[in-house]
């Protein structure tokens, strides 16, 4: 058998999604791996990427594909930056049901919140490169927060601090080269925390209710992330009280313009002793 023929007939089945789900958010799966001089079976780590279903009071608000980890955080996290609840102290996490296809987060708010809740039901799933698929109106796509009032303003030489010191908490990634990260930082670009997901947007959720449910004030900080800078990021981090997010890559359009209505600092192209500040300049010491 050539090389070609080799790498085009696996040896193995896929894998279903009928397998019992880990909470270490990996699995290991049958791969061959191809070269100049032949082929190699072996077993490859990779990363799960799960529906997850978030219901609150019985009711189906929408289905994520996210990394099943830190999911306490995670539904803490989306709660709040989606302004399902007000705090975290709002939300009761009632079950965590583990299904051969998935995991659903069942959840209970208080009254007031569960009738506001029900008429912005969202229609589809949101997938692992997406924070705000499923809203079914332009307005809710691009809900107005309140402007962020935190004073802070942070040191270029912070944020490059904390980005460099992102890598050493992705430990999903290590494993598996697929995943995002999101850390918060101390104005001195100490990280306190770090969350990894599939999805840029989930691992920001992550965070964010990872720092409710520690009670660390995220207005005194900055957030730090492995990707791209695009709209729901910014939204998050604005509906968080956090004042600047600084990127390893790219911001986009939707992100600079909403970013300075609501007073974030978008940093982004950190990388090589560089960066390049996109929006709310007055949020990085030097530039005040």
């Amino acid at each position: 058998m050539d090389h070609a023929t080799a790498c085009a007939a696996p040896t193995s089945a896929p894998l279903s999604l009928a397998q019992p789900l880990s909470r270490q958010g990996v699995r290991l799966v049958p791969a061959t791996v191809c070269t100049g001089s032949g082929t190699d079976d072996r077993e490859e780590t990779i990363i799960d990427e799960v529906p997850v279903g978030l219901v609150y009071a019985g009711a189906l608000f929408a289905v994520m594909l996210a990394t099943p980890t830190d999911l306490e955080d995670f539904a803490t996290g989306f709660s709040l930056s989606e302004g399902i609840v007000g705090s975290a102290d709002e939300l009761a996490i009632t079950a965590i049901d583990e299904l051969t296809d998935g995991v659903r987060l069942r959840m209970d708010l208080p009254v007031e919140r569960l009738a506001a809740l029900l008429r912005r039901k969202r229609n589809l799933m949101g997938g692992s490169g997406c924070g705000r698929c499923g809203t079914d109106s332009f307005a809710e796509t691009l809900r107005p927060l309140d402007p962020v009032r935190s004073t802070a303003r942070i040191a270029p030489d912070a944020i490059r601090r904390a980005v460099a010191a992102l890598p050493s908490g992705q430990t999903l990634n290590r494993q598996t080269g697929a995943v995002h990260a999101a850390g918060f930082a101390r104005p001195d670009g100490q990280l306190v925390a770090v969350r990894e997901d599939v999805g840029r947007h989930n691992a920001l959720d992550k965070l964010i209710g990872a720092l409710a449910r520690a009670e660390i004030d995220p207005t005194g900080g900055f957030v730090v992330v492995s990707s791209r800078c695009s709209f729901e990021m910014v939204h998050k981090t604005a509906a968080a009280g956090i004042p600047l997010i600084a990127a390893i890559s790219a911001p986009t359009s939707l992100c600079v313009g909403f970013a300075t209505t609501v007073g974030v600092g978008v940093v982004a192209y950190v990388r090589d002793g560089r960066l390049t500040v996109y929006a709310v300049p007055s949020r990085v010491a030097t530039l005040a």
